[in-house]
């Protein structure tokens, strides 16, 4: 069994609430996270940007101690739907809202907000931004201090991502991402979330600075060394995380996570609570736990 999996101290205190029926099931909150590839990187080849001998690295974020869900952990880009992700005046290009819709299995307006949100939160934590000036060109820097203004209203709530690509003539690039995968908190968990995990390749010519105001630490991982991490006990994740890298380990280059994607059945995934003589862990259906 993956390390991930075992209930830590304080969320067997909220499982044995929730069985005793003192707390109700919180509604999950619609969420989006994106898997970021680039190609592999190492020594001096990483130091220059070129990539060697095939396999991808993923872009991880450690969240501060102090936040309030999955503090501590690795985790890629990615957070909460804003209600004006829903704007139907967002530029756009890529497939429409209804294939998402279907892709998704939500209604359109959600949709629309999901692959928004991918988009925004992708720019606000890491500061690679998928869209450009045509449905088919890509923004190539990101690093400037507008851009960074920009970015810290948008964090800040002050702009709204269909301003922000208004102001800057930009146009979202659905289509560059894919669904990867869709999982749900388990019931008894305080803090739930409805999360959709979309894959992307970072874009020709832009980096990753390290902004998040939610996060200590960040870099880029080869998927098998995070794994290795996790398993040693030197870094901390949740199942979806490490179940992703797991399945991102078998990637011979980012432009390969699209077409995988394109062809995975995406339907929910709810971890559900199970015991043995160790105590409890979370089972996912489908896999050997």
């Amino acid at each position: 069994m993956d390390p991930t999996r075992r209930l830590p101290p304080e969320l067997l205190d909220d499982l044995h609430a929730f069985a005793r029926g003192e707390r109700e099931p919180v509604t999950p909150r619609n969420a989006a996270t994106v898997v970021l590839l680039r190609p592999a990187q190492t020594g001096d080849a990483q130091r220059s940007g070129h990539s060697v001998s095939g396999g991808v690295e993923v872009y991880l974020l450690r969240r501060h101690r102090g936040m309030d869900f999955a503090s501590g952990m690795y985790v890629f880009p990615g957070g909460g739907v804003d209600a004006r992700d829903e704007d139907s005046e967002i530029a756009w290009a890529g497939h429409a809202p209804a294939f998402w819709a279907e892709r998704l299995t939500c209604t359109e307006a959600l949709a629309r907000a999901l692959v928004c949100a991918a988009v925004r939160e992708t720019f606000e934590e890491s500061g690679v931004l998928l869209a450009g000036p045509t449905p088919d060109s890509v923004v190539a820097d990101t690093t400037g201090e507008d851009w960074e203004a920009d970015r810290r209203a948008l964090v800040d709530r002050e702009l709204s991502f269909a301003e922000f690509l208004h102001r800057r003539d930009l146009v979202l690039r659905a289509d560059l991402l894919a669904a990867w995968a869709h999982w749900i908190t388990p019931e008894f968990e305080p803090r739930r979330f409805d999360t959709r995990f979309f894959v992307a390749a970072l874009p020709p010519g832009q980096v990753t600075r390290d902004v998040s105001t939610e996060s200590d630490r960040v870099g880029w991982l080869r998927p098998a060394d995070a794994i290795s991490s996790v398993e040693e006990g030197s870094m901390r994740m949740l199942p979806p995380t490490y179940m992703t890298l797991y399945e991102m380990s078998a990637l011979a280059r980012p432009e390969d996570a699209l077409s995988v994607a394109d062809a995975r059945t995406i339907s929910p995934i709810r971890p559900s609570v199970r015991f043995d003589e160790a105590g409890a862990f979370l089972a996912v259906e489908g896999t050997d736990g």
